[in-house]
């Protein structure tokens, strides 16, 4: 593959959406290691894409599913025998699964066209970089309002078996800090939080470690293991 300044976004987006062949990912895995820029493209590309990461659940297919499509498939006409044999074309064969399957990845590909195409146009409302003690960075909380945000946690951070690390945000000093939701094991996370007000520059965002199951007095209890002051994206 070449990687020039005029693709680099492109291939970024492909990579991060599983769109590039095994041999692909192994050069751009390889040039990433000798090229800043398409590291930062492709850094930028996963930040872009974490809503649309964190929202959808993987899908297993059975046998069912090929059975719907084969009966949503329109009839084959039988072509003439040929020296004796069945029809060339044969409903009962493998060909029917073919076509399904060129038709399923045709959806799969405008799906992913149109994922792409919403991500590009939808931005978080205030970006938060949270800080630990040291001034490292452990974790970026993207809040988009309507009750949806989304944390990615840049750092490893040790949590007990018995012990959640929970998200907070203080909207303001008279509601005081309120539980965007917990974050099951060590992953970047989708969040479901409650109904409050748009979130604004210089917003309050930390995440603290409490037990199983969340803080028992739905305000922070545990030592903050992070924290930072949202900023408006540029």
């Amino acid at each position: 593959m070449t990687f020039d300044r005029d693709n680099i976004a492109a291939v970024a987006d492909e990579y991060v959406l599983g769109l590039l062949e095994a041999a692909e990912v192994a050069d751009l895995e390889a040039e990433m290691e000798r090229n800043d820029d398409l590291k930062a493209a492709v850094a930028a590309s996963r930040e872009r894409f974490l809503p649309l990461d964190t929202t959808v659940e993987p899908a297993t297919t059975d046998e069912t599913l090929w059975q719907r499509i084969e009966r949503a498939l329109p009839e084959q006409s039988a072509s003439p025998r040929r020296n004796g044999q069945g029809p060339a074309n044969d409903n009962n064969g493998n060909g029917w699964r073919a076509t399904a399957i060129a038709s399923l990845a045709a959806t799969v590909l405008l799906a992913l066209g149109l994922a792409f195409s919403l991500m590009r146009t939808v931005e978080p409302l205030v970006v938060a970089v949270l800080l630990n003690d040291a001034g490292e960075v452990q974790a970026v909380v993207e809040d988009f309002g309507n009750e949806n945000a989304a944390i990615r946690l840049l750092a490893d951070i040790d949590v007990p078996a018995d012990k959640t690390i929970q998200v907070w945000t203080l909207p303001s000093k008279e509601m005081g800090p309120v539980s965007l939701g917990l974050i099951e094991g060590i992953r970047s996370t989708r969040l479901d939080g409650p109904s409050l007000p748009l979130p604004k520059d210089n917003q309050l965002y930390e995440i603290t470690l409490e037990q199983q199951g969340g803080s028992p007095t739905g305000r922070p209890t545990g030592p903050i293991l992070a924290k930072g002051w949202a900023r408006l994206p540029r």
